[in-house]
């Protein structure tokens, strides 16, 4: 599952630091860019197993625009590391839909400026409804 992180600039004395906003309390770091990154992906899997554990569910990602506008983390870089997070949630499903042409270029479209996969933007999308509607997101 992809996580989109925000990167603060390491220097010569610090670490580049890495939160990941869709996941409260969920932070790295690494001396480079790349351990940065491998840093934020085990660091989700942990949290990701906290919260699996303890009867949580996995919170639905937000729109990439809402915390870029954020001004916790102005001046971060954005990024996105794909984290598998799948042995925590049960085996992947294929499903067989009907959908309209018109939808599916729409659907394909947005998940591809988004970093997602078609079957990426189609659970993020039942979460969002989910979650508008009071319930809790469905794992995925």
């Amino acid at each position: 599952m992809k996580f989109l992180i925000a990167i603060e600039q390491g220097t010569e004395r610090t670490a580049f630091g890495v939160i990941v906003p869709d996941l409260p309390g969920c932070f790295s770091a690494g001396d480079t860019l790349e351990e940065a990154f491998s840093n934020a992906v085990e660091a989700i899997d942990g949290h990701i197993e906290i919260l699996i554990e303890d009867g949580a569910s996995v919170p639905a990602p937000a729109d990439p625009a809402v915390h870029m506008a954020d001004p916790d983390y102005a001046g971060m870089a954005w990024g996105y590391v794909d984290a598998p997070i799948e042995r925590y949630l049960g085996p992947a499903q294929k499903i067989n839909i009907t959908v309209p042409a018109f939808a599916l270029r729409r659907i394909d479209e947005y998940a591809r400026r988004h970093g997602l996969s078609r079957s990426g933007f189609l659970v993020d999308a039942a979460n969002r409804v989910i979650a508008a509607a009071g319930a809790p997101p469905v794992q995925g």
